[in-house]
């Protein structure tokens, strides 16, 4: 039997190993019905456990309820159960002869945006839930905008509680107009429209007599049929180094996921940041000895040359290389209580490297209700912004529209290790041009120097910086002899405190 024939024959007998795998995740503001609407999704789909379903009405029998609770499912946190809310990120898995699905449930509380970024990351759609008796609301405008700029490709709009509107046409047509209006400023090309009501069960699994003036797909057929086209980037090979393996002398082996492309045995790879090439010589799967692989396989690939390869460093082709650079602008969503500062250093954390980042400045803010551009100092929790960033070592990446993996970061706070933002990375002409910037600075650090409270910069051009000690907690902190163990690199635009893990560039100094 021939590839082709078997893959159909898969898919018709519903093999579980074979079919294809969507991700979803629900959106939407507070009270909307995001976890009723997936619990319904599973009961009627027959994908709960008999145990499941006994538990089900135990707890919504202890708690006087009349209707079983399906929100229950997923809202597992005693927490969310009490306040009948969704907090955490809850992930179910299930499937149907045509397709298995992993969903999020994520929450619609504003304070728990950085949740629902966390859920949306990885899903191929996007349900937006919209309650009918409020239409749309700024959450509801605040996740779907999220999910455009995660270039998530399917977007479902789900009017629910349309029992509560008496399943008036007139009503879904408002709210369908509303949206659309507010979706001409996203960058979403596929939105579906279903009326539905996750209580009652219309138009989740099977078509309603309450909606005869519907004539589109259930939700449920629509999540099976929509098309995930190819689900990753096979052009541009990249592979960030996570670990090297050295079991003896004559082999040394370099481990990774391989993120996007393909690669094969014998073919010319270049590793950055040192741009030196090689040939692969053999490449190692999770099966054995493999002559080709592909985004989403994690591989062990050994070299021709004794090559100086550390974890944070990425193979990829010569004739296509991503960018690298040490400045670059991207749209971050703010996920921490405390706000941005921007007189302190954060830590970035992209594919598997990392580094000291400084957020040099905000751009412009970004409406959620309009989408409009504002201008305004500042970042706080779920307020998302278009900032330039510098790092104290390049970065390797391309545009987060091209390669999600390569294109997306986080910051983490050095104190509280807590990640206080998501980015993701904009076009190579800004930060090319942000490149040149660093480049563009007449004058260069010469030597560094201290008093009791600043620290002071001698610059190539005669002048000196004064800057207050306080802006470098660490620094502050150390002792004479750390203080003294700096250097300043070689083109004069960095001074860094190896003892520390301290960098500065010279443009956060002529900020400060």
């Amino acid at each position: 039997m021939s590839t082709t024939t078997t893959e159909q024959a898969d898919k018709a007998t519903g093999n579980p190993y074979k079919m294809d795998l969507l991700r979803f995740t629900t959106a939407g503001s507070v009270d909307d019905g995001k976890s009723t609407l997936i619990g319904r999704l599973l009961y009627d789909s027959k994908s709960i456990f008999e145990d499941q379903m006994e538990a089900l009405e135990r707890t919504t029998h202890q708690a006087g309820e009349e209707e079983v609770n399906l929100a229950l499912l997923t809202d597992g946190l005693r927490a969310e159960r009490e306040q009948k809310i969704t907090i955490d990120v809850a992930y179910r898995y299930f499937a149907t002869p045509k397709r298995k699905f992993i969903i999020a449930d994520t929450p619609g509380h504003v304070q728990y945006t950085r949740n629902m970024v966390t859920g949306a990351s990885t899903a191929d759609l996007a349900i937006v839930l919209v309650d009918a008796r409020n239409g749309v609301l700024t959450q509801s405008k605040r996740h779907a905008f999220i999910a455009s700029l995660l270039q998530i490709p399917h977007v479902v709009v789900a009017i629910n509680k349309m029992d509560l509107e008496d399943y008036s046409e007139d009503r879904y047509n408002e709210i369908v107009t509303e949206f659309q209006e507010f979706a001409k400023k996203l960058e979403v090309d596929d939105i579906t429209y279903i009326p539905i009501s996750a209580l009652k069960g219309d138009n989740i699994v099977t078509k309603s007599d309450n909606t005869p003036w519907y004539d589109g797909p259930t939700l449920l057929h629509h999540l099976e049929h929509v098309n995930l086209g190819s689900p990753q980037n096979l052009i541009d090979f990249r592979m960030p180094v996570q670990y090297v393996i050295r079991p003896h002398q004559n082999f040394r082996g370099f481990a990774g996921n391989v993120v996007s492309g393909k690669l094969r045995e014998g073919e010319e790879v270049m590793v950055l940041p040192s741009k030196i090439t090689s040939k692969v010589t053999s490449i190692q799967g999770s099966d054995g000895e493999s002559e080709e692989v592909s985004a989403g396989d994690n591989v062990v690939v050994e070299l021709a040359d004794n090559i100086d390869i550390s974890r944070g460093d990425m193979l990829v082709r010569p004739n296509n290389v991503p960018h690298v650079s040490k400045n670059f602008d991207a749209y971050i969503c703010w996920m921490d209580q405390d706000e941005l500062d921007m007189n302190r250093s954060y830590i970035i954390m992209q594919t598997t490297r990392s580094a000291q980042a400084y957020i040099n400045r905000i751009i412009y803010h970004i409406n959620i209700d309009t989408l409009h551009r504002q201008q305004k100092e500042g970042l706080t929790l779920n307020e998302v912004a278009r900032v330039e960033l510098t790092s104290s070592a390049p970065m390797f990446y391309d545009a987060y529209k091209d390669n999600e993996h390569t294109g997306s970061f986080i910051l983490v706070d050095p104190d509280t290790n807590a990640t206080v933002a998501a980015g993701m990375i904009r076009s190579s002409s800004t930060a090319s041009q942000a490149e040149k910037s660093d480049q563009s600075v007449s004058t260069r650090i010469k030597e560094v120097g201290f008093d009791d409270a600043h620290l002071i910069v001698y610059l190539s051009d005669g002048r000196m910086l004064m800057v207050p000690m306080d802006h470098y907690p660490d620094l502050a902190r150390a002792t004479t002899e750390a203080r003294e163990n700096h250097s300043v690199s070689d083109d004069g635009l960095m001074v860094s405190w190896p003892n520390l893990d301290l960098q500065i560039p010279i443009r956060m100094l002529f900020k400060l």
